[in-house]
């Protein structure tokens, strides 16, 4: 599936293959049980991040693994975003330093 990922100003199409969500299972479960016990949100502390809040932690990781030029990191958190939100088609990422601006679009 292709996603279309955002960020200042530039425009990102990665090609997430629909058997990475099924491979990556045990990751995707070791990163939730990482964010069951709460996360750093920009300036906020979150004791129990929602389906969304955590994509949008995911959609940070993505950030940081698209600027080291890391495209396995970026294609398993687009998977991961994928996985809760399968409609998805654009992630616009807020580089602003607010994680809760991040923004799944089915477009």
């Amino acid at each position: 599936m292709n996603i279309t990922v955002e960020f200042d100003d530039k425009s990102y199409l990665l090609d997430v293959p629909d058997s990475l969500a099924v491979e990556a299972a045990d990751f995707f479960a070791k990163m939730d049980q990482d964010m069951d016990h709460g996360w750093q949100m920009s300036r906020w502390w979150v004791p129990d991040p929602d389906q969304t809040q955590r994509c949008q932690i995911a959609a940070d990781k993505l950030l940081t693994a698209i600027q080291k030029n890391n495209s396995e990191a970026a294609l398993l958190m687009c998977a991961y975003i994928l996985r809760s939100k399968p409609a998805t088609r654009t992630i616009r990422i807020n580089t602003a330093g607010e994680i809760q601006g991040n923004e799944f679009l089915d477009e």
